[in-house]
């Protein structure tokens, strides 16, 4: 488990585009699982659609991507360094994420090579599957 604080000690985000609240499982090398709550006041909201308020789908995979670089810093990814999306591939969004939704991430390393990570991710409210992709990242040096 990893709180809000502990993230913070991974991850460069910060609001309003850190999109994890908690991770709940972690089994390095292998898989993790995180969650996010969201709430009317996140600020996307605002233009993201006025009266049919919907979580962008962009920012669902994004919050995917940061679940999967918490997995890489605990599978022996040096801290200290960032984590860069390389591609995105068979992303799908399957139905609308609103406000009071809390969306579960679940990431699975699909192959891992030196600094090159590809993983499987999926985001899920009720039980359903809202989203799903493939990407890889690179574990690098932190650009100044």
């Amino acid at each position: 488990m990893m709180d809000i604080k502990e993230i913070q000690k991974f991850l460069p985000h910060r609001y309003p585009f850190l999109l994890v609240d908690r991770i709940i499982e972690i089994e390095p090398g292998i898989k993790a699982t995180g969650i996010k709550n969201v709430t009317f006041n996140e600020g996307f909201f605002q233009g993201h659609f006025p009266g049919q308020p919907i979580m962008p789908g962009v920012l669902i995979i994004e919050a995917m991507a940061q679940v999967a670089g918490l997995l890489a810093f605990n599978s022996g990814a040096n801290v200290g360094k960032t984590v860069y999306f390389m591609s995105i591939e068979k992303a799908k969004f399957r139905r609308p994420v609103v406000p009071g939704d809390q969306l579960k991430f679940e990431i699975t390393v699909l192959h891992h090579r030196e600094n090159v990570w590809k993983f499987s991710g999926n985001a899920i409210v009720d039980q359903k599957v809202v989203a799903e992709a493939e990407f890889t990242a690179m574990v690098t040096d932190k650009e100044i």
